[in-house]
């Protein structure tokens, strides 16, 4: 028989690479995560961070069509990008989607928009990032919850919106306002 001693080096290891039982919360830190930008370049959030606090955009992806309501979305970001500026905020839009198809997925949304410089697109292929934030939404033609998280420089959740359909998403002048000094 073993000892729950020796068990318990390995239970600590296996819980802390586990989910979260619930999406990320005001108040928590973010969990890290590395994945990969538009352009092929490894982005992690913590090195994100370290250039200052960040918006965290989840968009649906490609559940069959490119979304409307992520391009409205991600519109109205890029419209107001001096704000996010201003506010010193990186803006990191993951986009989720099947391994296989993601890259291109991802291609084809961002095709008519200019992505400013403090603005990343990274790929979330086969849902990594998306189940690790418990964000995954797990019905026919659906990818991810949309969602919004404002992180302060230490990775602290300040702001969180998620939507539970496929409206019902942080505008830019709501984060705008969420992030403007108290």
């Amino acid at each position: 028989m073993f000892s729950m001693n020796l068990l318990l080096p390995f239970l600590t290891i296996a819980l802390a690479g586990s989910a979260l039982a619930a999406p990320p919360a005001v108040g928590q830190i973010a969990p890290d995560f590395t994945l990969t930008s538009l352009d092929g370049r490894p982005t992690k959030l913590s090195s994100v961070l370290a250039d200052g606090p960040v918006v965290l955009i989840v968009l649906r992806g490609f559940p069959g069509y490119q979304c409307p309501l992520c391009n409205r979305q991600v519109q109205d970001l890029v419209q107001n990008a001096e704000g996010f500026a201003k506010a010193g905020r990186r803006v990191v839009l993951v986009y989720p989607g099947p391994g296989a198809d993601v890259a291109k997925r991802a291609e084809e949304f961002a095709a008519d928009k200019k992505l400013p410089a403090h603005f990343t697109m990274v790929l979330d292929p086969d849902y990594t990032f998306t189940k690790q934030y418990e964000l995954r939404w797990e019905a026919k033609n659906e990818t991810a919850y949309p969602s919004a998280f404002l992180l302060d420089r230490t990775g602290k959740i300040t702001f969180a919106k998620i939507s539970n359909s496929h409206g019902g998403r942080a505008s830019a002048k709501e984060l705008l306002t969420a992030a403007a000094p108290q």
